[in-house]
């Protein structure tokens, strides 16, 4: 394939465990400028992973880059693990377990009650570990610092809620839901609801829209792609 990055280029690519979205797109960006000889290409991404997320980012270069908050609106796909027992301040593996709860009441039948309340329009309160901005501020940085905030919910719609396999405390799952929902909140909430806690420990985004895993990049791949236009 093809691509023509300066007038304007959409890339597929897996995120790789541990790096930020912006890793990615300042990699890509970085061998473009060199192997095209460029001081200057716009390079952005639509919708952010987590670092530990793995998955679909869509990355868009040169005047494409004006798509990237159509691309963002799209509904998105994921799958992972919920883990049962316990809570981390970050609602995902990234921080230590800071309360554990009982499991032994938990079965197969409340499970399944429970996954149906998380179907449809629901309100959701951001994680404090995420990026959202208060007083100008990344949430993050005032959880970093020990402070708590109290984060307005959002609206957000959960079209599908799937629970694939029971291995308790493991939860496999798959999720269909609008922009703006954060996974890290829904197995937090949905622990909540069980009266147990739970976090998120594995994540996949699978798809954006009409956009596919299966046909993105490997990162290093894209990157010695990227190396052949230098001929």
């Amino acid at each position: 394939m093809k691509y023509d990055f300066i007038n304007g280029a959409t890339l597929l690519v897996n995120k790789p465990l541990e790096w930020t979205s912006f890793d990615v797109v300042n990699k890509i960006k970085y061998k473009l400028k060199h192997t095209l000889k460029v001081k200057k290409i716009k390079v952005g991404h639509a919708g952010t992973l987590d670092p530990l997320a793995t998955g679909l980012l869509v990355i868009c270069t040169g005047k494409f880059t004006k798509k990237l908050n159509e691309f963002q609106g799209l509904d998105k796909v994921y799958e992972g693990t919920i883990t049962l027992g316990g809570t981390t301040p970050s609602y995902d593996a990234e921080t230590e377990i800071d309360q554990t709860f009982p499991t032994d009441h938990i079965n197969s039948e409340l499970i399944e009650n429970t996954r149906l309340q998380f179907i449809g329009h629901l309100e959701q309160a951001p994680p404090m570990f995420s990026a959202i901005k208060v007083d100008g501020e990344r949430l993050y940085k005032k959880a970093r610092e020990g402070q708590v905030i109290e984060v307005k919910k959002r609206p957000v719609i959960i079209h599908d809620f799937d629970i694939n396999n029971i291995n308790i405390p493991h939860l496999d799952f798959k999720v269909h839901c609008s922009k703006g929902t954060y996974i890290r909140s829904l197995a937090f909430d949905f622990g909540k609801a069980m009266n147990s806690g739970a976090y998120l420990s594995r994540l996949e985004r699978t798809q954006i829209g009409d956009f596919h895993l299966k046909d993105a990049w490997n990162l290093d791949e894209l990157i010695q792609h990227i190396e052949q236009y230098n001929n």
